[in-house]
């Protein structure tokens, strides 16, 4: 019979079993313990895979030919690299050295890895055996390749980098965007063909689930190319693991590099750009730095005590000719007017970039309670065909305002999610906009408004959807206001009554306890 521990899913039996290592290692560090063995383990069973192949084949002289293992996408393995090696010495004490020695030759042998691996990590940390031994017990209970339908590594890796960001909080959020925003953005700009970028990429979660995008509309994934660049070096890490464990290929840059100061990709220009920058960032350039970066040409250049219109320019200045960005960012950006971000937002509006703005609704983020917004913008709102062989309608000088604020659902005490439908009714609200086969869209009192730039000017260039979508109709229920009056206020009297009453009978039993007033 089962145990109640061998029913749960194999993702909540390796968090259990992570879990166990916090006594020894902090929780922002052990993400990468658990992260980079299970990279290592699913590396391991598509090598076995393809070795088998090779037997089955009567190839068994190439056994040991990286070309045979690298012309089908499957990383070459020595040895002493390989899961079954692992578990052979899973109970040893130099068991840790064992791990950092492997994940150092995978690197080494996979060009595709440099950088993506951690160096000598294990053995720095100092872990209980007992318990990396426990880790990789369960660890080897996931058969990666079972069955080619069910992404089981993605599916892990994305559940724990989302366990890992509830779980450091605030510190999380440099690597993880909750998969329902990362989603809608995807929904919205449909990225099925040509460049993706994105200037901030953390763990790799947009390229993902725009690579899944693809997937579900049955595209060609060779038709994308994957860009983007991180700053935090073992943030850097978890991306390229995250795309190698799917097989995608990206050019993440080749090192871990702040995008103000050193893009590598300079000479980029992205058909979408999908992004999720830090939060009201402060500091990001001194007062002399980047004065006249040529990203910020015919616009006032941004502030140094907040990053978020440098992030804006940034996307602005790499989008293609008929590219679209979509971006989250703090709500306070669609109002602020604080050195010169007013005059940066009226000159983009002007500009005609804005396409659509989107408030969503609190508590979405693990790691911050700030409220946020999407942006969606585009050099091209003429009459057009999109990557996907869509009819655009012209929708130049107007822009389109959602409030999405009181959709979504609690998932726990303090965390909402937006739900499967949620996010697909906002996206078709988007498209029904946007293409010009679609004659369903309208502006509905409460949640979307296409407005103009007449408009945006009457509200002083201020972005806040609420603003343009005014308030929902309330539904008449029938009922005279005479009658709903009386009854409210015969309400209101008795529970004034009782009240008294209940005040009276405290006195009572307080005067009898000896307390007077």
């Amino acid at each position: 019979m089962a145990t109640k521990t061998e029913n749960k899913p194999i993702e909540a039996r390796l968090w259990d079993t992570a879990n166990k290592l916090r006594g020894s290692v902090e929780s922002s560090e052990y993400k990468h313990v658990v992260l980079s063995l299970i990279f290592l383990k699913f590396a391991s069973d598509k090598f076995r895979e393809r070795r088998e192949e090779l037997k089955a084949e009567g190839k068994e002289k190439y056994l040991e030919m990286k070309d045979f293992y690298t012309m089908k996408n499957v990383f070459y393995l020595q040895e002493t690299s390989r899961w079954s090696f692992i578990m052979e010495n899973a109970k040893q004490n130099n068991i840790a050295m064992v791990i950092d020695t492997a994940l150092e030759q995978i690197e080494k042998n996979n060009k595709a890895l440099k950088g993506a691996l951690p160096d000598q990590y294990f053995s720095r940390l100092g872990l209980d055996n007992s318990k990396l031994s426990a880790l990789l017990d369960t660890i080897n209970q996931i058969n990666t390749q079972a069955d080619k339908s069910e992404d089981v590594v993605g599916r892990v890796y994305e559940y724990f980098l989302g366990k890992f960001a509830s779980a450091e909080g605030k510190g999380g959020g440099e690597f993880y965007t909750p998969k329902c925003i990362v989603n809608l953005i995807v929904e919205i700009l449909e990225p099925y063909k040509g460049i993706i970028y994105d200037p901030c990429c953390g763990s790799g979660g947009m390229f993902v689930q725009s690579l899944k995008f693809i997937d579900k509309h049955q595209g060609n994934k060779k038709e994308v190319s994957i860009y983007g660049q991180e700053y935090t070096a073992t943030t850097y890490k978890l991306a390229k693991m995250n795309l190698a464990i799917r097989s995608i290929s990206g050019n993440l840059g080749e090192i871990p590099a702040n995008t103000f100061f050193k893009d590598q990709h300079p000479d980029l220009k992205a058909d979408f750009i999908l992004a999720n920058p830090p939060f009201n960032q402060k500091q990001w350039r001194t007062k002399n730095e980047l004065v006249d970066d040529a990203r910020w040409a015919g616009y006032p250049v941004p502030p140094t005590g907040n990053a978020n219109y440098g992030w804006i320019m940034h996307m602005i200045s790499k989008l293609s000719e008929n590219g679209t960005a979509g971006f989250v960012l703090a709500n306070g950006a669609m109002s602020s007017t604080s050195s010169g971000e007013g005059n940066i937002r009226q000159k983009m509006i002007e500009n005609d970039l804005i396409d659509c703005m989107i408030a969503l609704p609190n508590q979405l983020f693990y790691t911050t309670q700030i409220p946020v917004c999407l942006w969606f913008m585009t050099k091209n709102k003429t009459e057009r065909t999109n990557s996907r062989g869509r009819n655009l309608r012209n929708r130049q000088g107007e822009t389109l305002f959602i409030d999405a604020r009181q959709m979504g659902e609690m998932v726990s005490r303090v965390n909402k999610e937006l739900s499967t439908q949620d996010i697909q009714s906002i996206a078709q609200t988007y498209h029904n906009w946007r293409e010009s086969n679609n004659t369903e869209y309208e502006d509905i009192a409460g949640y979307c408004k296409s407005a103009t730039l007449a408009d945006i000017e009457k509200n002083d260039f201020v972005l806040t959807p609420g603003r343009y979508v005014g308030v929902a109709e309330v539904e008449d229920d029938g009922i005279p206001f005479e009658h709903k009056m009386t009854e409210l206020s015969q309400t209101l009297f008795s529970q004034i009554k009782q009240a008294q009453s209940l005040d009276n009978a405290i006195i009572k039993n307080l005067r009898l306890l000896g307390y007077e007033e």
